[in-house]
């Protein structure tokens, strides 16, 4: 395990990191209260100041909490903590009673809940959406929780636009995720929406996690890890990766593992998630993303090294992904240190948008 060795620089005048406050319930799982910690935690700007702060609190005064382990955990802060909270993440919990069982707030909780500014991000991780949707937070909104949990939770809250078939939803103020490491992939999500694809590549590198997993990508994936006695993707994948600059058919990554068009789209989807041209578009949309925030190329030379020809068309698959055009996005990010602003840098990516982006 790496740890951490460097000290951090002295924060600069005006400089607050962005406070990150995780709200320990009951029953909690260990290792989804751990992940904010870890995510936000790792994220750094170029003078190695951290660009979050994390805090955890309890909806009691400090003291133990329950897991769903055979441990329970110390929180060394009760529920005031929430007021001071730019954003507030709502783990998964196993004793959520009447909030799981009616799709109500225990007074307690209600009390706790009552003390977030308005204005505060929202963010829960699997079943930590049940805590947001009781409280009315996600009334009239698209969510997602884990696929198991998905059906009860649309009975319970029918006000809520459930889709259990992503792994997480970015509505702007209020983000949801499926269970366990598609919370990873929400966090990861979150720094580089506020602070880029450089520094969410890094804090990924750190934790050794994927950089990037779209949002709209299946939660269940039916062949995530290839029969050994059949063929995989993984080789085409590669061969795409190295050559995004240029066009690329369906039929030569098809040919890349000597199968039909058919075959390979059908193996592609049941590995990844995702057919050939959402990836493709996918992984497009990251390479211009890295090239705005990192070159000074020209916005139709990055279009060409990204593999969209025209400026026009990555104007168009950036706007549908990301909601701003490629030279508002250069600006959010090469702006100094606007880039690490406590409120976070890149207008959200809708749900919307995510769900209809070309190629998709």
């Amino acid at each position: 395990m790496e740890k951490e060795t460097d000290q951090d620089a002295a924060p600069g005048q005006g400089f607050r990191p962005h406070r990150v406050v995780v709200l320990a319930l009951d029953g909690l799982l260990p290792f989804e209260l751990g992940i904010p910690q870890r995510i936000f935690g790792r994220a750094k700007d170029e003078r190695n100041r951290r660009l979050y702060e994390v805090v955890t609190c309890s909806v009691r005064p400090p003291g133990p909490v329950d897991t769903d382990a055979d441990f329970a955990i110390l929180v060394e802060n009760g529920p005031e903590a929430l007021a001071t909270a730019d954003t507030v993440v709502v783990p998964a919990s196993y004793e959520l009673g009447p909030v799981h069982e009616e799709g109500v707030l225990t007074e307690e909780l209600a009390a706790a809940l009552a003390r977030i500014r308005p204005g505060t991000r929202l963010v829960a991780i699997c079943t930590g959406g049940y805590v947001l949707a009781a409280a009315g937070h996600l009334d009239g909104r698209p969510a997602t929780t884990h696929w198991a949990s998905a059906e009860h939770f649309q009975r319970l809250f029918p006000k809520v636009r459930v889709d259990a078939d992503v792994l997480f939803i970015d509505d702007g103020d209020v983000l949801t995720s499926a269970g366990v490491a598609a919370g990873i992939d929400l966090c990861v999500h979150i720094v580089r929406r506020d602070h880029g694809t450089a520094v969410a590549n890094e804090v990924a590198r750190r934790t050794v996690v994927p950089p990037y997993r779209d949002g709209g990508q299946a939660q269940y994936i039916e062949r995530p890890v290839p029969d050994p006695q059949q063929s995989s993707t993984t080789s085409a994948r590669a061969w795409a990766l190295g050559r995004l600059q240029e066009p690329i058919q369906l039929r030569d990554m098809a040919a890349q593992e000597s199968m039909s068009v058919r075959t390979f789209t059908r193996r592609f989807r049941e590995e990844v998630g995702l057919s050939p041209g959402q990836w493709l578009t996918q992984q497009r949309v990251e390479r211009a993303r890295h090239l705005l925030e990192s070159t000074d190329l020209s916005v139709d030379q990055v279009a060409r090294d990204a593999g969209f020809g025209t400026a026009q068309s990555m104007r168009q698959h950036l706007q549908a992904a990301l909601g701003v055009t490629p030279t508002a996005y250069r600006r959010t990010f090469r702006a100094g240190d606007g880039a690490g602003d406590s409120r976070g840098g890149l207008p959200p990516r809708t749900y919307a948008a995510a769900r209809t982006a070309p190629g998709k």
